[in-house]
């Protein structure tokens, strides 16, 4: 045997991979041995192979398919880099989901918490502008006293998408939510908002709606989100983003190609990656506590508003005083857009 080539076994040592798991490698051309013997049928590796080997091992330790695998063994490295970076930035965002979930249930079955947590309610108020450029108004926005909403319609049929999206949620605002399946019941109201949405326009595909929203259980707050409308929540003065854009411009970011300071001025900084009817929504929980301010918003406000401004504005007054002056500002930086702001205080119900 030459120098150069390991056993298996040996090779299997070297690169902390199991004899077992390099033979299914094999079986998957993720890695072939470098050489087979014709009469034993015994495989033999090349040093040259362990990098690769060792790569192997650290992507399944991450938890990565094999199939995502052998894509990634198969770039460059910098292209690597990217796909590895995109698929944990997946991994955390799934997670979180979990957690959220997993902590609702460990509230949910724990009689205290519940006892301290349903005496509070929403004091709410939203409001949708034109705006100073756009000819019509084509976001809906919407509070209740257990429902918040917020639709940005785009193509020529926008205005309807975004109505019929949020009008086909409105049933949630007037029964009571069952806190341990409000994340079945929004998702299920989510598919009845999607062919609403595909009734109301001609075509489907040259119109449609982003939409985000948030269903009150008493106790805490189950997020669907699905486009680049937003999601705010200000606690003890911190202002905290609680959605993710579905937007090229996002996706970038997220594969560390692209700093949010360039994302302002990036000509594809409006393009969709997902819609209502095109895509899977974000659905979560979310706790709340007393004192809690919640902001939905349209892309008209952040687009010409950075989160220091916004969290100066939404600190102000009552929701319906913050609502104004949000939308204000939004109008005197040039209003390019439509905008349309719900802000909801979580507040303790009067004894």
């Amino acid at each position: 045997m030459r120098r150069d080539m390991l056993t298996i076994g040996a090779f299997a040592r070297a690169c902390r991979l199991s004899p077992k798991a390099l033979r299914l490698y094999d079986e998957l051309e993720l890695l072939r041995p470098a050489r087979v013997d014709p009469h034993t049928g015994y495989r033999y590796y090349a040093l040259g192979q362990l990098e690769q080997a060792r790569l192997v091992a650290w992507l399944r330790r991450l938890g990565m398919p094999l199939a995502r695998i052998r894509e990634v063994c198969a770039l460059e490295p910098e292209a690597a880099a990217r796909e590895i970076r995109a698929y944990w930035a997946r991994v955390e965002a799934e997670t979180a989901v979990r957690r959220d979930l997993a902590a609702f249930l460990v509230d949910h079955l724990t009689e205290e918490t519940r006892k301290d947590t349903t005496m509070l309610e929403l004091r709410y108020f939203a409001h949708s502008d034109r705006g100073r450029v756009r000819p019509a108004n084509q976001d809906t926005a919407y509070a209740g006293a257990r429902l918040l909403a917020v639709a940005d319609g785009f193509g020529p049929a926008g205005a309807p998408a975004s109505s019929a999206a949020v009008e086909a949620l409105r049933f949630l605002d007037t029964q009571e939510v069952p806190a341990g399946s409000v994340l079945n019941l929004l998702e299920d109201a989510v598919q009845g908002a999607t062919e609403a949405v595909r009734d109301a326009t001609d075509d489907p595909d040259a119109n449609g709606t982003t939409l985000t929203a948030l269903l009150w259980t008493g106790s805490r707050l189950a997020l669907v989100h699905i486009g680049d409308s937003r999601a705010y929540l200000l606690r003890d003065g911190e202002l905290f983003r609680i959605t993710h854009d579905h937007t090229v411009v996002q996706s970038l970011i997220d594969e560390g190609r692209l700093t949010e300071e360039e994302a302002t001025a990036h000509p594809q900084r409006t393009l969709l990656l997902k819609a209502l009817g095109t895509g899977t929504p974000d659905l979560r929980l979310h706790d709340a506590a007393p004192g809690d301010r919640y902001l939905l918003c349209s892309d008209g406000l952040p687009t010409v508003l950075p989160d220091a401004r916004i969290r100066e504005l939404l600190s102000t007054g009552a929701p319906d005083v913050a609502v104004s002056a949000l939308v204000d500002a939004a109008n005197e930086a040039g209003g390019p857009d439509n905008v349309s702001c719900v802000v909801a205080d979580v507040v303790r119900e009067p004894s």
